[in-house]
């Protein structure tokens, strides 16, 4: 089975540069989609259902902004929207499908881009911690993926020392990600590969990604109950539908 996660900052500009073709090629049996800034009434879905994908998706209240969506070819014996959490379900951040022997949850934690959405960041962290240790001891067999806007590791962002004060990279937010898997959870990406300079974020000035002087913020993390099924993880980063790229889990279910 692949899943894919994919920050594709704006559903509708990844379409207008070829997204559709890509996934079709790719031919992923789910892919979470954040930060998709649209109401389905804005494109068409019929792009994705003609692939043979079942569409579920949770767009923020604000318009243009954050929003998830899984695309899943098999149908789901359930889907839960939100986080029942009305400070975090407005701005459409979580969307989970059951399936009988697992689950999947697709997840867009916020960025820290003021002082103010720092701090709503880290609440939302650790309501996210005991929110997925909740229902971890009630569905074991998690897949969680997205933007978790955080690099666990010095090795997981290109210049650890003059990013050391930036969102995304502090210590109590790294802190954070090693207590998250400490408590049964494994990064599926690292549990392959452990080469350096591996990235799925660039920003759009001086050539970043060029150059690749990126971050790796998006994972496919699963619980540890599934940890010896995963056969494959990696990125791909000749994707060009976003400033973000896919990252891809193969595991044996």
């Amino acid at each position: 089975m692949k899943v894919i996660t994919y920050n594709v900052n704006g559903i509708r500009a990844a379409l207008n540069k070829g997204f559709a073709n890509w996934l079709q090629n790719v031919n992923a049996d789910v892919i979470c989609l954040q930060e998709i800034k649209a109401n389905v009434e804005q494109f068409n879905e019929s792009i994705f259902t003609n692939l043979g994908y079942n569409c579920y998706w949770y767009s923020a209240q604000k318009k243009g902004y954050s929003g998830v969506a899984i695309l899943s070819k098999q149908k789901p014996l359930n889907v839960a929207i939100g986080c029942e959490n009305s400070l975090y379900d407005t701005e459409g951040r979580m969307l989970r499908l059951d399936f009988e022997e697992y689950s999947i949850l697709n997840a867009y934690h916020p960025s820290g881009s003021n002082e103010d959405r720092q701090s709503f960041k880290m609440q939302w962290l650790n309501f996210f911690h005991n929110y997925m240790q909740d229902l971890k001891a009630q569905k074991p067999n998690l897949i969680m993926c997205g933007d978790y806007n955080i690099c666990n590791k010095a090795i997981d962002i290109h210049n650890p020392v003059a990013n050391k004060n930036s969102s995304g990279f502090l210590p109590e937010e790294r802190e954070w990600f090693d207590s998250f898997l400490a408590n049964g959870f494994t990064d599926s990406f690292r549990h392959i590969c452990k080469e350096p300079h591996q990235y799925t974020w660039w920003s759009y000035r001086a050539n970043a990604r060029e150059k690749n002087l990126g971050w790796r913020i998006d994972y496919n993390v699963v619980s540890d109950a599934l940890k010896d099924k995963i056969t494959n993880a990696y990125i791909l980063p000749d994707a060009m539908h976003s400033d973000h790229c896919p990252c891809v889990l193969e595991i044996n279910l």
